[in-house]
Formats: C-alpha cells, structure tokens, sequence
C-alpha cells in the first residue's frame, strides 16, 4: 500500500479571493484590518467639475470655430427669378414643373427662392424643361434649339 499524508490539507469549494474594486472606506479599512494588500489608484479627473474646464478648452474651442469651413453658397437670386419667370410664362405650376423634372416641389420652391444649395443636375434639368440658361453668364436667355451640323 501506498504512503499517504494524513496531515496535509486539501479543501475542496474554496476559491481565492479575486481582486475587488470598492469605493468606500469602510471596505478599504476592513481589508487593510485582514492584512489584504491594498492598492489605491486616483483618478486622472477625479472631482473636476466637467462643464466648467479650464479656459485652454475654451481657447482651442475657440480657436476650433475660427477654422471652421464656410457654409456652402446658395444660389444666385438672378437665377432665382430666371427659373420663376420662365416658368410663368409657360403657364405651369411649381408642382407641374417639379413634375417634370422628377424633383418635390418644395426643392423647386428653395431654387426660385435662392435658399437651394446649386445643384448641377436639378439645374441642367430645369434648363432642359424651361427652355432657358440658368448657369454661366446670359443667365435667363432662352436656349436654342440643338445645334445643327
């Protein structure tokens, strides 16, 4: 038979104790008490109040919006005027002319209004439905028909 040692241990269903993270003192006293090691970190921002940083986040914000990109420009108010007055005269509706050009009407309504950022596909096809330039220079004048060869 083999020798056996009747007076080692071994203790089944015992875990060791896995770090814990605790934010009171009291848990922070007890373990210090049971001779646990203790290690304490703080906070880079710890008790800082967020909203109200120091005046260098407001500098380079500052500094941010001064660099910002431009707003995209609107179209020109000639342009504007061209597309309503050639529309008027061929007796159609923003609703008829939207229609056509496979568009809502409320874009058509921001071109004649000048609120519309240019597009050049909106504005090749309402050249195409009015009958009339809209960009480059001679804005208003009336196309002529396909150029012949």
């Amino acid at each position: 038979m083999t020798e056996v040692d009747w007076d080692s241990k071994t203790v089944i269903g015992f875990r060791k104790q896995a770090p814990k993270v605790t934010k009171k003192d009291s848990d922070l006293n007890a373990a210090r008490r049971s001779g646990a090691v203790v290690a304490t970190d703080k906070k880079i921002a710890g008790g800082g109040n967020k909203a109200h940083q120091g005046t260098d986040h407001q500098r380079i914000a500052k500094l941010d919006r001064e660099n910002e990109v431009a707003p995209p420009s609107k179209i020109a108010p000639s342009v504007g005027r061209a597309i309503q007055s050639a529309r008027l005269e061929l007796k159609l509706s923003q609703k008829d002319v939207a229609q056509k050009i496979n568009e809502k009407p409320s874009i058509l309504q921001d071109y004649e209004s000048s609120k519309a950022i240019p597009n050049p596909q909106i504005l090749g096809k309402l050249e195409r439905v009015l009958g009339v330039k809209l960009r480059g220079s001679d804005i208003g004048k009336k196309l002529e028909g396909p150029k012949k060869s």
